[in-house]
């Protein structure tokens, strides 16, 4: 259990942008006070009584005229650092984590930072799905797989470019989309039950997330509650890759073909 004098520390250097800063540029080089004040945006005062602060929990020595971190403060700043950097990624990977764990997604946790990431937000609330169709129409001539929870028909005009340019498609859709898929998109369904290079099938189970993958491209998109693209994670990572493929694998182990259903129904 961490100790209350390690809370503390904590909360002291947390508690003033100048304390991180000068911290980090003790753990560059040695300075002198007269550095520190060139250095940082802090009065003579300021960083004398900070230094002090330093001294008392052991983080600098004093030798001489000039100010060294010591190894314990060399590592408090480094596990600092690396706080900031996963609060950052917090930030930034957030929503996509928690709408993937909402969907009870096991995506893993190392590879939330693999990569480069689309969020839909005010200003462009359809961020996700123009991404998703770049990438689509960037496929041409390649083998493509997805597992898709909705048919949008940006979707199906990018997918059928892909088809015309000699790309191969297998995608997996959710139940609840067929009829839809039938009576809104029939030129799409049409093609999809008789194009040799495009293959449909239907998920057993619902589907709460998407997976795109071709090439040595992979993505994972993230659906908020009203089933809307939020946000899309595409990366070259292999543990991407292989946990795309996984996915895309365990759908279609229980999946029929879209053409089972249309001719029973």
């Amino acid at each position: 259990m961490t100790s209350d004098r390690g809370h503390d520390g904590a909360q002291y250097l947390a508690g003033s942008p100048v304390r991180v800063a000068m911290l980090r540029a003790l753990r560059e080089e040695p300075r002198r006070p007269a550095d520190l004040t060139a250095t940082v945006d802090a009065t003579r005062t300021t960083i004398q009584r900070i230094l002090a602060g330093f001294g008392e929990r052991d983080w600098v020595v004093k030798r001489g005229a000039v100010y060294r971190v010591t190894p314990t403060g060399k590592r408090v700043h480094d596990a600092y650092e690396t706080l900031l950097e996963e609060v950052e990624r917090a930030d930034r990977y957030g929503q996509f984590a928690a709408d993937l764990e909402r969907a009870g997604v096991d995506f893993p946790p190392e590879a939330l930072a693999a990569g480069e990431l689309t969020v839909a937000a005010g200003r462009n609330p359809l961020a996700a799905v123009d991404r998703l169709t770049e990438l689509l129409r960037e496929g041409c001539g390649a083998e493509m797989r997805a597992v898709s929870p909705v048919v949008i028909q940006q979707f199906n005009e990018a997918a059928a470019d892909a088809l015309d340019a000699g790309a191969t498609i297998e995608l997996i859709i959710d139940r609840d989309v067929v009829e839809t898929s039938v009576s809104e998109f029939g030129p799409a369904t049409e093609r999809a039950l008789t194009d040799d290079d495009a293959t449909v099938y239907v998920a057993s189970e619902p589907i709460e997330y998407g997976v795109f993958r071709y090439d040595e491209i992979a993505c994972v998109t993230a659906y908020d509650r009203r089933n809307n693209p939020q946000c899309v994670l595409e990366s070259t990572d292999s543990t991407v890759l292989e946990w795309v493929d996984e996915q895309f694998e365990s759908f279609a182990a229980d999946a029929v073909r879209l053409s089972e259903i249309v001719d029973n129904a």
